[in-house]
């Protein structure tokens, strides 16, 4: 089972896993916290644009291969630090749920699946999304509720991301959303990583997955993050977003295994 935040957030961070795991046999679940309704997009924020934002979740679970998608039902938090105010947030932000209650309506569903593995995100939500950060705790008590044995923090490698970013920098402008330095302290540094999975042969399915969020390539006044890895050609999109890394907590840091089911030790 693999938790997000918002739609879209499946397909920057686990979508080439998601398609191995289900070319493998597996049964894929993919449950997401909010409809990620307050957005940026071309459409006004509300509940039109979280609509739209699930149609297009289940265009991208399509691409992948799930059997099941669900989605908690809670207000997106917006990206403010700790969603803005209380007046600014929904009445049901994710930032603001009861995390017991909400953990047990997630173990529910692990339950219901007889899941053996869950992925969430790092304890600072990658790049300290508030609706990121709360996935993280609301999915490890949820995995303790469940008894599910495997928890993975899906992550980014953060040395060559901000290697890249550097150099990519001088030559293009990005958007105003993406803050190099801010990347200077999210995710997780190399050796912490405990699971480096190639999707190389699954990036077709990945790029079919960002490509089903329309609405989040557009809006706003420059090119979105999204849009931009859109445009990356093909084998280059293979080389830059074909590994996913992932943090297993229970095991020692930088254990390097390549697959979400291997054995430690190897």
């Amino acid at each position: 089972m693999f938790f997000h935040a918002h739609p879209d957030d499946e397909a920057l961070l686990t979508a080439g896993t998601m398609a191995m795991l289900a070319a493998e046999g597996h049964r894929v679940v993919l449950v997401v916290a909010t409809a990620g309704e307050r957005g940026l997009a071309e459409m006004e924020p509300g509940e039109a644009l979280g609509r739209t934002r699930l149609d297009e979740l289940y265009t991208s679970a399509a691409a992948l291969g799930c059997a099941r998608v669900e989605c908690l039902g809670y207000g997106d938090s917006g990206l403010r630090p700790k969603g803005g105010s209380a007046e600014e947030r929904p009445d049901n932000a994710f930032i603001d749920a009861d995390s017991e209650s909400a953990a047990k309506a997630l173990a529910t569903i692990l339950h219901e699946e007889q899941a053996d593995l869950l992925t969430i995100y790092d304890p600072a939500g990658g790049y300290g999304h508030p609706d990121h950060v709360q996935v993280h705790r609301v999915g490890k008590r949820a995995a303790q509720i469940a008894g599910t044995e495997i928890v993975l923090e899906a992550t980014v490698n953060r040395d060559p991301l901000v290697r890249l970013l550097r150099v990519g920098g001088r030559v293009y402008k990005f958007p105003p959303e993406f803050d190099v330095r801010a990347f200077e302290s999210a995710y997780s540094p190399s050796e912490t990583i405990t699971h480096r999975v190639n999707v190389r042969k699954y990036t077709r399915q990945k790029r079919a997955a960002m490509a089903a969020h329309v609405s989040q390539a557009s809006g706003g006044d420059s090119d979105r993050t999204l849009a931009v890895m859109l445009k990356v050609p093909g084998p280059l999109y293979r080389l830059v977003f074909g590994t996913e890394w992932y943090v297993r907590r229970d095991l020692p840091p930088g254990a390097r295994l390549s697959h979400p089911f291997d054995r430690w030790p190897p």
